[in-house]
C-alpha cells in the first residue's frame, strides 16, 4: 500500500512538473541603446514566434526553466540566446554591416566639378529642422563648361511657404527651393513623341532682375501613361498615429489624403496599412481596390497617441511590401507624418542607412509631411529621396486633393529612376552660368566622397530647371555657330539596369520677355519670389512690387494653382515690408 502511495505520488510530483510554466523576460537593444520593437524572436522548445514590444521588452511563456531563443531583425544580425526563467536578459543586436558598394555617400542635387565652396551658416528654427543649404554661384564657362543636375519632382518647398506666409511669419531661408517651388506648378505640359519617354524644349530670354544677364529655361516632359493600362499597384500606407499628429492640419488630414487616393484605386490594385505610435503594427494585409469602404473604415478609425517609433514603422512596412511583392508591379510605401522621430533610429544617418538596405528591391517611398512647430523637413525629404520616391507638404485640403487626387499618376507612377541631366555649354556663346534652385545641402558640399543621386520622374510631368546666363558681350546672335549648349538625358526604365540617355544639341535664340509665353513669364516670378524670400544676393535689384507685376500680369486667372500664388505674393509683400519696418525702427 505504501509502494502505491508512494508511485501515485511520484506520478503527481511528475505531472505537476510537466503543467508548470515558467516565465522568460527581457529587452532587446542595438548598441547605442535604443530600445527595438518588433523583433522576432522564436522559441526553441515549441517553435511559436513571439515580437518585442514598443518599448523593446518581452515576456514569454515557457514549459522549461531552460530554454533558447532566436532574435532577428532586418538589418541585425540574428542571434540566439540560452535563457532561464526567473532572470531578467538584456539581448543586443548588431547592425549588419553595409556592403562596400551601399556606402553612404552625401548626395548632390547639382555638381560643377572642382568649383570651390563657400560657408554656410547652420540655420535650424526652434523646433523645426531643415538642412542647411548653399546656394549655386556663378561659374565660369571657360573653366567648368559642364554641369549636372539630379532630376525629381519634389514638391514640398511650396505648400511649406505658403503655410508659413499664411500664419504671418518669415520664411525660414532653408524652406526655400526654389526647384520644388517651380515644379508645383507643372507648366506648359507637352506629351513627348509616340516613341519617347521624353522631351525636352529651351527657351532663352532677358531677364527682368539683370540687363546684363539671360535666362535660360529647359522644360523636361515625361510621358504620360494611360491609368487603365498600367501594372497593378501594391501600395503600403505607412500612416503615423503618435500623439504629435493630434492636431487638425495632421491626422485628420492624412486621412483625408489617403481616402481621396483610395477613390483612384482600380479592382486590381491592393493597399496594406501599418502604423506607428503608441503601438506599431499592421492593421490591413493587402486588399484589393474594390473594397474601398473596408479600406475607408480603417483609415477613418485612426486615433493618434503615444510615442514615435517611426523607424520600426519603416521595417514593418518594407517587410510587408516584400512578403507580398508583385512583380512588374507598382510596389509603394506611402508615408505621412511630421517626423518627428523619438523612439528607436532618430539620426537621419541611421534612417537612411536603414533605407538603403531596401532601396535597390524595387520598392518606392513616397513621403508626405504634415504639421508644424515639430515637423522636420530635412528628415522627411532624406526619407524619400533616399528611398527613391518623392516627396511633398500637405499644408491643407486643397493641397493633399492637388498631390493624390489631381496629380496621382504623377505622384505615384514612375516612369524612370536615377534620372539625372548633364548641361554643357558653349564657352564662345556663354561666359559665365547660375542654376537656379537645386541648391545643395552644406554637409555634401564639404563631404570629399559627394556624388551626385538622380531622382524618379513620375507620369505626364513637366519639370522646370533655369539659368541665369551671362553671354559674351561681342556675340552677334544673327551670326553664331555652333551649338548654344548640349544635353545628356541619363535615366534607367524602372527595375532594368540598363541606362537609357538622351542627346539633344540647342541652338542660341533670344526672345525679348514681354514676347515670352506667360508660362515662362509666371514662372520668372515664382524665381523672383523665392529669391526674395531668401534673401539672394543675385536678385537684390528686384522689388516685391516686380513679383507682384509679374505674377498677376502672367496669371491665369481660371487656373486655381497659379492665382493663389498671386494671392501668396500679396501676402508677403505685406508681411515682409511690415518686418522691415520693425528691423528699422528698432
Amino acid at each position: 500500500m505504501k509502494a502505491v502511495s508512494y508511485i501515485l505520488l511520484l506520478q503527481f510530483t511528475f505531472s505537476s512538473l510537466l503543467a508548470q510554466q515558467f516565465y522568460l523576460r527581457g529587452e532587446v537593444k542595438d548598441e547605442t541603446g535604443f530600445l527595438l520593437q518588433n523583433v522576432k524572436i522564436v522559441l526553441q522548445s515549441s517553435g511559436f514566434v513571439y515580437f518585442t514590444g514598443n518599448y523593446g521588452s518581452f515576456g514569454i511563456s515557457s514549459a522549461k526553466q531552460f530554454d533558447t531563443l532566436f532574435f532577428s531583425l532586418d538589418g541585425y544580425i540574428s542571434e540566439k540566446l540560452a535563457v532561464k526563467a526567473g532572470v531578467y536578459f538584456n539581448m543586443v543586436l548588431k547592425r549588419k554591416p553595409i556592403a562596400s558598394t551601399n556606402i553612404k555617400k552625401d548626395k548632390l542635387l547639382s555638381l560643377t566639378k572642382n568649383v570651390e565652396g563657400k560657408e554656410f551658416r547652420n540655420w535650424i528654427p526652434v523646433e523645426e529642422t531643415y538642412a542647411s543649404l548653399i546656394e549655386n554661384s556663378f561659374v565660369k564657362t571657360e573653366n567648368y563648361p559642364s554641369t549636372g543636375i539630379a532630376l525629381n519632382v519634389d514638391r514640398a518647398s511650396y505648400s511649406n511657404v505658403r503655410r508659413f506666409i499664411n500664419l504671418g511669419m518669415a520664411v525660414p531661408p532653408d524652406a526655400i527651393r526654389i526647384e520644388e517651388m517651380l515644379n508645383n506648378f507643372n507648366f506648359d505640359y507637352q506629351a513627348p513623341d509616340q516613341n519617347s519617354l521624353f522631351k525636352i524644349k529651351a527657351t532663352t530670354t532677358t531677364c527682368p532682375w539683370n540687363a546684363e544677364s539671360q535666362l535660360l529655361f529647359l522644360n523636361i516632359f515625361s510621358k504620360q501613361v494611360d491609368f487603365d493600362t498600367l501594372p497593378s499597384a501594391h501600395l503600403i500606407f505607412l500612416i503615423d498615429v503618435s500623439g504629435s499628429m493630434d492636431m487638425p492640419n495632421r491626422l485628420p488630414l492624412i486621412q483625408s489624403a489617403f481616402k481621396n487616393l483610395v477613390a483612384q484605386l482600380r479592382e486590381k490594385d491592393t493597399v496594406s496599412i501599418v502604423v506607428y505610435g503608441g503601438a506599431t503594427g499592421v492593421l490591413l494585409l493587402p486588399t484589393g481596390g474594390c473594397e474601398k469602404q473596408k479600406i475607408n473604415k480603417i483609415i477613418d478609425a485612426l486615433s493618434p497617441g503615444g510615442s514615435t517609433p517611426g523607424a520600426s514603422g519603416i521595417r514593418l512596412a518594407y517587410t510587408l511590401a516584400k512578403n507580398y511583392f508583385i512583380e512588374g508591379g507598382n510596389n509603394r510605401i506611402i508615408m505621412a507624418t511630421d517626423g518627428d522621430f523619438n523612439v528607436g533610429l532618430k539620426t537621419e544617418k541611421e534612417l537612411e542607412e536603414l533605407i538603403m538596405q531596401h532601396r535597390e528591391n524595387g520598392i518606392y517611398l513616397t513621403a508626405l509631411g504634415v504639421g508644424m512647430g515639430n515637423y522636420k523637413d530635412s528628415r522627411i525629404q532624406m526619407l524619400a529621396r533616399t528611398g527613391n520616391g518623392n516627396f511633398a507638404y500637405l499644408d491643407n485640403y486643397y493641397e493633399a486633393d492637388k498631390i493624390l487626387l489631381k496629380e496621382f499618376a504623377q505622384t505615384l507612377y514612375t516612369v524612370a529612376d536615377d534620372v539625372f541631366m548633364t548641361l554643357q555649354f558653349n564657352p564662345s556663346i556663354v561666359s559665365a552660368y547660375r542654376l537656379i534652385g537645386f541648391d545643395n545641402k552644406a554637409v555634401a558640399m564639404v563631404d570629399s566622397l559627394s556624388i551626385i543621386d538622380g531622382g524618379e520622374i513620375g507620369s505626364g510631368y513637366s519639370l522646370t530647371i533655369a539659368f541665369e546666363i551671362q553671354a559674351n558681350s561681342s556675340i552677334d546672335q544673327k551670326k553664331i555657330a555652333g551649338d548654344f549648349f548640349q544635353v545628356k538625358l541619363n535615366y534607367h526604365i524602372p527595375m532594368d539596369t540598363v541606362r537609357q540617355e538622351l542627346n539633344m544639341n540647342f541652338k542660341y535664340d533670344l526672345i525679348p520677355f514681354a514676347k515670352l509665353n506667360a508660362n515662362y513669364r509666371l514662372a520668372t516670378a515664382v524665381i523672383m519670389f523665392g529669391s526674395l524670400l531668401k534673401s539672394s544676393e543675385y536678385i537684390k535689384e528686384a522689388t516685391w512690387g516686380d513679383v507682384l507685376f509679374q505674377a498677376s500680369e502672367a496669371a491665369n486667372p481660371t487656373d486655381l494653382n497659379q492665382s493663389q500664388f498671386v494671392e501668396l505674393v500679396y501676402k508677403a509683400r505685406a508681411l515682409y515690408g511690415k518686418i522691415k519696418k520693425k528691423k528699422r525702427a528698432s
